[in-house]
Protein backbone atom coordinates (compact mmCIF):
# COMPACT_ATOMS: atom_id res chain seq x y z
CA UNK A 1 0.00 0.00 0.00
CA UNK A 2 3.02 2.44 0.53
CA UNK A 3 4.46 1.69 -2.44
CA UNK A 4 1.33 2.09 -4.35
CA UNK A 5 0.76 5.46 -2.62
CA UNK A 6 4.28 6.77 -3.51
CA UNK A 7 4.14 5.81 -7.13
CA UNK A 8 0.82 7.77 -7.12
CA UNK A 9 2.79 10.85 -6.02
CA UNK A 10 4.89 10.86 -9.49
CA UNK A 11 1.67 11.01 -11.80
CA UNK A 12 1.01 13.86 -13.09
CA UNK A 13 -2.47 15.25 -15.20
CA UNK A 14 -1.88 16.00 -18.50
CA UNK A 15 -4.33 17.77 -20.40
CA UNK A 16 -6.42 16.43 -23.40
CA UNK A 17 -6.75 19.20 -25.79
CA UNK A 18 -6.56 22.78 -26.97
CA UNK A 19 -2.20 23.10 -26.09
CA UNK A 20 -0.35 26.44 -26.51
CA UNK A 21 2.93 25.39 -28.08
CA UNK A 22 6.32 26.44 -27.33
CA UNK A 23 9.36 25.76 -29.73
CA UNK A 24 12.70 24.97 -28.79
CA UNK A 25 15.87 27.75 -30.01
CA UNK A 26 17.88 24.81 -30.05
CA UNK A 27 15.81 21.79 -31.69
CA UNK A 28 15.03 23.77 -34.30
CA UNK A 29 18.79 23.33 -35.02
CA UNK A 30 19.58 19.62 -34.31
CA UNK A 31 16.64 18.08 -35.33
CA UNK A 32 14.13 20.41 -37.15
CA UNK A 33 12.11 17.74 -38.40
CA UNK A 34 10.83 16.50 -34.92
CA UNK A 35 8.59 19.48 -33.87
CA UNK A 36 7.13 19.53 -37.24
CA UNK A 37 6.51 16.11 -36.98
CA UNK A 38 4.88 16.76 -33.30
CA UNK A 39 2.76 19.30 -34.63
CA UNK A 40 1.43 17.16 -37.55
CA UNK A 41 0.82 14.12 -34.97
CA UNK A 42 -1.14 16.07 -32.77
CA UNK A 43 -2.86 17.89 -35.17
CA UNK A 44 -3.89 15.45 -37.78
CA UNK A 45 -3.43 11.74 -36.37
CA UNK A 46 -5.16 12.76 -32.92
CA UNK A 47 -7.15 15.47 -33.99
CA UNK A 48 -6.28 18.05 -31.46
CA UNK A 49 -6.27 21.80 -31.36
CA UNK A 50 -2.51 22.78 -31.18
CA UNK A 51 -1.38 26.73 -31.66
CA UNK A 52 2.16 27.07 -32.65
CA UNK A 53 2.42 30.87 -32.06
CA UNK A 54 4.96 32.40 -33.87
CA UNK A 55 4.89 35.62 -31.40
CA UNK A 56 6.67 33.74 -28.81
CA UNK A 57 10.83 33.78 -28.09
CA UNK A 58 13.29 31.51 -26.72
CA UNK A 59 12.88 31.19 -22.74
CA UNK A 60 16.60 32.42 -22.42
CA UNK A 61 16.59 28.77 -20.30
CA UNK A 62 20.54 28.21 -22.33
CA UNK A 63 21.99 32.09 -20.89
CA UNK A 64 19.81 31.25 -17.57
CA UNK A 65 21.80 28.29 -17.00
CA UNK A 66 24.83 29.95 -18.09
CA UNK A 67 24.63 32.55 -15.48
CA UNK A 68 24.47 35.64 -18.63
CA UNK A 69 20.41 35.62 -18.40
CA UNK A 70 19.45 37.31 -14.51
CA UNK A 71 16.64 35.15 -12.17
CA UNK A 72 14.34 38.50 -12.66
CA UNK A 73 14.57 38.88 -16.43
CA UNK A 74 13.68 35.22 -17.47
CA UNK A 75 10.38 35.21 -14.86
CA UNK A 76 9.82 38.64 -17.18
CA UNK A 77 10.04 36.43 -20.38
CA UNK A 78 8.07 33.35 -19.06
CA UNK A 79 5.06 35.62 -18.29
CA UNK A 80 5.65 37.22 -21.24
CA UNK A 81 4.88 33.80 -23.22
CA UNK A 82 1.86 33.24 -20.84
CA UNK A 83 0.47 36.52 -21.81
CA UNK A 84 0.33 35.39 -25.47
CA UNK A 85 -1.04 31.96 -24.78
CA UNK A 86 -3.59 34.10 -22.34
CA UNK A 87 -4.22 36.34 -25.32
CA UNK A 88 -4.83 33.47 -27.97
CA UNK A 89 -7.34 31.93 -25.50
CA UNK A 90 -5.53 29.07 -24.19
CA UNK A 91 -4.39 27.62 -21.17
CA UNK A 92 -2.78 24.64 -21.30
CA UNK A 93 1.03 25.07 -21.78
CA UNK A 94 3.10 22.87 -23.95
CA UNK A 95 7.10 23.20 -24.34
CA UNK A 96 9.13 21.43 -26.64
CA UNK A 97 12.32 21.50 -25.16
CA UNK A 98 12.98 20.01 -21.28
CA UNK A 99 15.77 23.09 -20.62
CA UNK A 100 12.24 25.39 -21.21
CA UNK A 101 10.08 22.68 -18.96
CA UNK A 102 12.49 22.94 -16.00
CA UNK A 103 12.50 26.75 -16.57
CA UNK A 104 8.55 26.80 -16.56
CA UNK A 105 8.35 24.62 -13.86
CA UNK A 106 11.18 26.61 -11.63
CA UNK A 107 9.58 29.92 -11.61
CA UNK A 108 5.85 28.98 -11.24
CA UNK A 109 7.51 27.02 -7.96
CA UNK A 110 9.49 30.45 -7.48
CA UNK A 111 6.48 32.14 -7.49
CA UNK A 112 4.50 30.30 -5.27
CA UNK A 113 7.03 29.75 -2.42
CA UNK A 114 8.03 33.66 -3.04
CA UNK A 115 5.00 35.60 -3.90
CA UNK A 116 6.64 38.78 -3.76
CA UNK A 117 9.03 37.51 -6.60
CA UNK A 118 5.62 36.59 -8.79
CA UNK A 119 4.33 40.68 -8.18
CA UNK A 120 7.52 41.83 -9.48
CA UNK A 121 7.66 39.76 -12.53
CA UNK A 122 4.10 41.40 -13.15
CA UNK A 123 5.57 45.59 -12.68
CA UNK A 124 8.38 44.32 -14.78
CA UNK A 125 6.14 42.78 -17.64
CA UNK A 126 3.41 45.69 -17.28
CA UNK A 127 6.59 48.33 -17.57
CA UNK A 128 8.20 46.20 -20.28
CA UNK A 129 5.54 45.07 -22.59
CA UNK A 130 2.85 46.92 -20.81
CA UNK A 131 1.10 42.90 -20.76
CA UNK A 132 -0.92 40.84 -17.63
CA UNK A 133 -0.70 37.35 -17.90
CA UNK A 134 -2.47 33.95 -16.05
CA UNK A 135 -0.69 31.22 -15.09
CA UNK A 136 -1.24 27.71 -17.05
CA UNK A 137 -3.50 25.77 -15.82
CA UNK A 138 -1.70 22.83 -16.83
CA UNK A 139 2.38 22.91 -17.72
CA UNK A 140 3.42 19.57 -19.99
CA UNK A 141 6.63 18.91 -21.58
CA UNK A 142 5.84 17.29 -25.27
CA UNK A 143 6.90 13.78 -23.95
CA UNK A 144 4.18 13.82 -21.26
CA UNK A 145 1.51 14.60 -24.23
CA UNK A 146 3.10 11.66 -26.61
CA UNK A 147 3.49 9.80 -23.67
CA UNK A 148 -0.51 10.40 -23.00
CA UNK A 149 -1.59 9.60 -26.20
CA UNK A 150 0.50 6.12 -26.41
CA UNK A 151 -2.38 3.87 -26.39
CA UNK A 152 -4.28 6.10 -29.22
CA UNK A 153 -0.98 5.90 -31.25
CA UNK A 154 -0.69 1.80 -30.47
CA UNK A 155 -4.44 1.56 -32.23
CA UNK A 156 -3.33 3.20 -34.99
CA UNK A 157 0.23 2.10 -35.69
CA UNK A 158 1.32 1.13 -39.15
CA UNK A 159 4.08 -0.58 -37.57
CA UNK A 160 5.96 -1.64 -33.85
CA UNK A 161 9.01 -1.51 -32.28
CA UNK A 162 9.73 -5.08 -33.40
CA UNK A 163 12.39 -6.73 -35.77
CA UNK A 164 10.36 -8.16 -38.85
CA UNK A 165 12.99 -10.73 -39.29
CA UNK A 166 12.78 -12.14 -35.94
CA UNK A 167 9.38 -11.24 -34.72
CA UNK A 168 11.46 -9.82 -31.65
CA UNK A 169 10.86 -6.59 -29.73
CA UNK A 170 13.71 -4.00 -30.45
CA UNK A 171 15.73 -3.49 -27.81
CA UNK A 172 15.60 0.22 -26.71
CA UNK A 173 17.71 2.80 -24.32
CA UNK A 174 15.52 5.49 -22.96
CA UNK A 175 17.30 8.53 -21.79
CA UNK A 176 15.63 11.45 -19.58
CA UNK A 177 16.95 14.57 -19.64
CA UNK A 178 18.35 15.98 -16.16
CA UNK A 179 15.95 18.98 -16.38
CA UNK A 180 12.69 16.77 -17.08
CA UNK A 181 13.00 14.85 -13.63
CA UNK A 182 15.88 15.69 -11.71
CA UNK A 183 15.47 19.61 -10.78
CA UNK A 184 11.47 18.75 -9.66
CA UNK A 185 10.79 15.35 -9.62
CA UNK A 186 7.34 15.25 -9.29
CA UNK A 187 7.16 17.39 -12.56
CA UNK A 188 8.11 14.08 -14.02
CA UNK A 189 6.19 10.63 -14.82
CA UNK A 190 7.76 8.37 -12.36
CA UNK A 191 10.05 10.84 -10.80
CA UNK A 192 14.01 11.16 -11.05
CA UNK A 193 13.82 7.30 -10.21
CA UNK A 194 11.97 5.78 -12.53
CA UNK A 195 10.48 8.04 -15.05
CA UNK A 196 8.28 6.43 -16.89
CA UNK A 197 7.22 9.01 -20.05
CA UNK A 198 9.61 7.18 -22.54
CA UNK A 199 9.64 3.80 -21.30
CA UNK A 200 5.62 3.77 -21.49
CA UNK A 201 5.53 5.12 -25.35
CA UNK A 202 8.11 2.02 -26.25
CA UNK A 203 6.15 -0.85 -24.12
CA UNK A 204 3.16 0.79 -25.76
CA UNK A 205 4.56 0.24 -29.67
CA UNK A 206 6.01 -3.52 -28.79
CA UNK A 207 9.54 -2.57 -27.71
CA UNK A 208 11.52 -3.70 -24.49
CA UNK A 209 13.57 -0.93 -22.72
CA UNK A 210 16.78 -2.13 -21.67
CA UNK A 211 17.97 -1.59 -18.59
CA UNK A 212 22.03 -1.58 -18.25
CA UNK A 213 24.37 0.70 -15.18
CA UNK A 214 24.73 3.97 -16.17
CA UNK A 215 20.49 4.50 -17.38
CA UNK A 216 20.62 7.19 -14.77
CA UNK A 217 23.60 8.46 -16.06
CA UNK A 218 23.87 12.29 -17.33
CA UNK A 219 24.55 12.54 -21.33
CA UNK A 220 27.25 15.65 -19.87
CA UNK A 221 25.45 17.97 -21.68
CA UNK A 222 25.70 20.62 -19.07
CA UNK A 223 25.66 24.06 -20.36
CA UNK A 224 28.61 25.28 -18.91
CA UNK A 225 30.54 21.88 -20.25
CA UNK A 226 29.68 22.83 -23.77
CA UNK A 227 29.84 26.51 -24.20
CA UNK A 228 33.21 26.31 -22.59
CA UNK A 229 35.48 24.86 -25.18
CA UNK A 230 38.16 23.38 -22.32
CA UNK A 231 34.83 21.87 -20.68
CA UNK A 232 34.19 20.04 -23.34
CA UNK A 233 36.21 16.75 -21.94
CA UNK A 234 34.29 16.45 -19.35
CA UNK A 235 30.84 16.27 -21.37
CA UNK A 236 32.47 13.83 -23.91
CA UNK A 237 33.27 11.49 -21.05
CA UNK A 238 30.16 11.28 -19.77
CA UNK A 239 28.68 10.06 -22.98
CA UNK A 240 31.56 8.04 -22.88
CA UNK A 241 30.77 6.17 -20.04
CA UNK A 242 26.73 6.07 -20.77
CA UNK A 243 27.93 4.28 -24.29
CA UNK A 244 30.42 2.07 -22.59
CA UNK A 245 27.67 1.16 -20.31
CA UNK A 246 25.07 0.39 -22.45
CA UNK A 247 26.83 -1.75 -25.70
CA UNK A 248 27.47 -5.04 -24.23
CA UNK A 249 23.33 -5.14 -23.97
CA UNK A 250 23.35 -4.32 -27.58
CA UNK A 251 20.38 -1.68 -27.88
CA UNK A 252 19.07 -1.19 -31.70
CA UNK A 253 18.59 2.36 -30.63
CA UNK A 254 18.38 5.15 -28.14
CA UNK A 255 15.30 7.39 -27.63
CA UNK A 256 15.86 10.61 -25.80
CA UNK A 257 13.23 13.34 -24.57
CA UNK A 258 15.85 16.28 -23.98
CA UNK A 259 16.79 18.04 -27.05
CA UNK A 260 20.82 18.43 -26.00
CA UNK A 261 20.74 14.30 -25.06
CA UNK A 262 19.56 13.35 -28.39
CA UNK A 263 22.34 15.66 -29.99
CA UNK A 264 25.18 14.79 -27.32
CA UNK A 265 24.72 10.83 -27.71
CA UNK A 266 24.44 10.60 -31.39
CA UNK A 267 27.32 13.26 -32.62
CA UNK A 268 29.60 12.51 -29.50
CA UNK A 269 29.85 8.58 -30.93
CA UNK A 270 30.93 10.86 -34.11
CA UNK A 271 33.67 12.30 -32.25
CA UNK A 272 34.49 9.17 -30.60
CA UNK A 273 34.75 6.88 -33.32
CA UNK A 274 37.14 9.81 -34.65
CA UNK A 275 39.23 10.35 -31.57
CA UNK A 276 39.37 6.03 -30.40
CA UNK A 277 38.57 4.07 -33.36
CA UNK A 278 35.34 2.71 -31.36
CA UNK A 279 32.14 1.93 -32.37
CA UNK A 280 28.98 0.95 -30.43
CA UNK A 281 26.56 -0.60 -32.62
CA UNK A 282 26.51 -3.61 -35.09
CA UNK A 283 28.98 -3.85 -37.52
CA UNK A 284 31.06 -1.19 -37.44
CA UNK A 285 28.27 1.34 -36.95
CA UNK A 286 27.06 3.56 -33.90
CA UNK A 287 23.80 3.13 -32.13
CA UNK A 288 20.75 5.05 -33.66
CA UNK A 289 19.69 7.98 -31.69
CA UNK A 290 16.17 9.02 -32.11
CA UNK A 291 13.65 11.78 -30.50
CA UNK A 292 10.47 10.62 -29.39
CA UNK A 293 8.53 12.50 -32.27
CA UNK A 294 10.50 10.56 -34.58
CA UNK A 295 10.36 7.05 -33.28
CA UNK A 296 6.16 8.12 -33.04
CA UNK A 297 6.56 8.96 -36.62
CA UNK A 298 7.84 5.97 -37.41
CA UNK A 299 5.24 3.65 -35.39
CA UNK A 300 2.78 6.30 -37.34
CA UNK A 301 4.29 5.48 -41.07
CA UNK A 302 5.71 8.87 -41.58
CA UNK A 303 8.53 9.12 -44.19
CA UNK A 304 12.07 9.06 -42.21
CA UNK A 305 13.45 11.43 -44.53
CA UNK A 306 10.11 13.72 -43.80
CA UNK A 307 10.70 13.30 -39.88
CA UNK A 308 14.11 14.71 -40.69
CA UNK A 309 16.52 11.79 -39.56
CA UNK A 310 18.81 12.58 -42.02
CA UNK A 311 20.33 14.93 -39.70
CA UNK A 312 21.45 12.53 -37.48
CA UNK A 313 25.32 11.70 -37.03
CA UNK A 314 24.61 8.21 -36.43
CA UNK A 315 22.94 6.45 -39.95
CA UNK A 316 19.51 5.49 -39.34
CA UNK A 317 19.12 2.99 -42.04
CA UNK A 318 19.96 -0.34 -39.99
CA UNK A 319 17.26 0.67 -37.81
CA UNK A 320 14.40 0.90 -40.18
CA UNK A 321 15.48 -2.15 -41.80
CA UNK A 322 15.03 -3.72 -38.90
CA UNK A 323 11.54 -2.23 -38.57
CA UNK A 324 10.49 -3.07 -42.02
CA UNK A 325 10.49 0.83 -42.96
CA UNK A 326 10.22 1.64 -46.87
CA UNK A 327 12.38 4.41 -47.79
CA UNK A 328 14.32 5.68 -50.54
CA UNK A 329 17.96 5.88 -50.34
CA UNK A 330 18.43 8.82 -52.90
CA UNK A 331 15.91 11.04 -51.44
CA UNK A 332 17.87 10.91 -48.15
CA UNK A 333 19.67 14.28 -49.08
CA UNK A 334 17.32 16.15 -51.53
CA UNK A 335 15.35 19.06 -49.56
CA UNK A 336 11.73 20.30 -50.13
CA UNK A 337 11.88 21.18 -53.71
CA UNK A 338 14.36 18.50 -54.41
CA UNK A 339 17.08 19.65 -54.59
CA UNK A 340 20.60 18.25 -53.05
CA UNK A 341 21.37 19.50 -49.82
CA UNK A 342 24.23 17.90 -49.46
CA UNK A 343 25.97 14.87 -47.72
CA UNK A 344 27.77 15.20 -44.35
CA UNK A 345 31.91 14.17 -44.68
CA UNK A 346 32.20 10.93 -43.29
CA UNK A 347 34.03 9.47 -40.34
CA UNK A 348 36.46 6.52 -41.47
CA UNK A 349 37.81 4.59 -38.34
CA UNK A 350 39.50 1.49 -37.79
CA UNK A 351 37.40 -0.43 -35.05
CA UNK A 352 40.76 -2.34 -33.74
CA UNK A 353 39.38 -5.61 -33.48
CA UNK A 354 40.43 -6.33 -37.28
CA UNK A 355 42.00 -4.88 -40.11
CA UNK A 356 38.51 -3.57 -41.64
CA UNK A 357 38.11 0.26 -41.71
CA UNK A 358 34.69 1.21 -41.61
CA UNK A 359 32.51 4.12 -42.15
CA UNK A 360 30.21 5.23 -39.68
CA UNK A 361 28.23 7.00 -41.99
CA UNK A 362 27.67 4.22 -44.74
Amino acid sequence: MMKRASWTDYQKQIADDRYYYGRSCIRQNFFPGSEKAFIDILRHDLGRDLLDDPRHSSCTGIGYHSDIVPLETIMTVVARQFSLMNEAGYENFVTSCITSFGVYTEVLATWAEFPETEERTRENLLKATGREFRKPASLAHTSDVMFHFRDRIAAQARRRLVNVATGEPLRVVEHIGCHYAKIFPKSGIGGSEFPYVLAGMVEAWGGECVDYPERRHCCGFGFRNYLVQANRGYSIANSHKKLESMAPYKPDFIVANCPGCAMFLDKWQYAIAEMEGTTYGENGHGIPVLTYEEMAGLVLGYDPWALGMQMHQVDVEPLLDKMGVEYDPAAKYLGRNGKYIGKPASAVVNCGTTDTVYDIRE
